[in-house]
């Protein structure tokens, strides 16, 4: 089955609002980029720049479990795009071939325009990765890890201090920071990573689940800084299952479903095409939903 074509038994007729009729009514143009009903979506495809792309990818786990199955999808800079789909869908192997932590079987990825399997670091040094288990280099201090992030990144001795200290303070880990990363808790965990990740200051974040493990004051200051860095043209691309938060944050979404690409777009766009004015949850479900 090739990208925006359906699943056997689809009702091509459109008689229903599931998964099988959302996907016939998508042209593989719109599940990539905006619905052909959108005046400006010619112009907004010349005007994008694409910091993230993927071209047909795929990977299989054991040369039997598809994961991720020709996969084709562009993120866009100055944008937060929202990854979604159920337990299993794809959302973190497609993130960890995106960032070069797993090798595709096929098929191209570049970010910025950098050729990951051509120029592997310089890919590497455009993206900033939270990964969806903090528990890295439990032994370090948490200083030492991030003078260790910002020594990977060659970020300057004045930038790192400063960066360190505004960001210790914000997420509230300042006295903390001579401490064992071990003895954090997982909240605190994931608050030095995500500062890990920012401080060489990357043009593309990508973060898998994100908020979890946040105290609620920590999940608003993250969500404060997802919006800052796509309006200083940087592109934010992250997996959620939190789907009222996609829905208020996210400029768009992809939805991926066994490895396939169901939709990416904006949210107004989906509910064109469902024709009702539904939540991202009722949408989503619909479309995931292959009884």
């Amino acid at each position: 089955m090739q990208a925006g074509s359906c699943a056997d038994g689809c009702n091509k007729e459109g008689k229903n609002r599931g998964f099988a009729f959302f996907c016939c009514e998508l042209s593989p143009e719109l599940l990539n980029l905006h619905n052909h009903n959108n005046p400006r979506s010619n112009e907004l495809a010349v005007e994008e720049h694409v910091m993230i792309e993927l071209i047909r990818v795929s990977k299989t786990y054991n040369g039997a479990v598809k994961a991720v199955d020709e996969l084709t999808l562009t993120v866009p800079a100055g944008e937060i795009v929202g990854f979604l789909g159920p337990n299993g869908a794809g959302k973190t192997t497609t993130l960890k071939m995106i960032t070069g932590i797993l090798n595709a079987d096929a098929g191209d990825i570049r970010v910025n325009g950098i050729n990951l399997a051509e120029r592997p670091l310089e890919a590497k040094k455009e993206i900033g990765y939270i990964p969806d288990n903090p528990d890295v280099f439990l032994r370090l201090k948490g200083l030492e890890y991030l003078r260790f992030m910002a020594d990977m990144y060659q970020v300057p001795a004045d930038l790192r201090k400063q960066r360190i200290a505004d960001y210790a303070e914000k997420f509230e880990l300042g006295n903390v920071l001579g401490n064992k990363i071990m003895s954090y808790s997982h909240g605190m965990r994931q608050k030095v990573v995500l500062i890990g990740a920012l401080l060489h200051d990357p043009e593309v974040w990508i973060l898998d689940e994100p908020l979890t493990g946040l105290d609620p004051k920590s999940s608003f200051l993250l969500k404060s800084i997802l919006r800052e860095r796509a309006q200083q043209g940087k592109t934010v691309f992250f997996s959620t299952h939190v789907l009222d938060v996609a829905e208020k944050l996210c400029d768009r979404v992809a939805i991926i479903h066994k490895g396939k690409l169901l939709f990416n777009g904006s949210i107004a766009e989906m509910r064109e095409h469902f024709k009702a004015n539904e939540s991202l949850e009722k949408m989503f479900l619909e479309m995931t939903d292959d009884e």
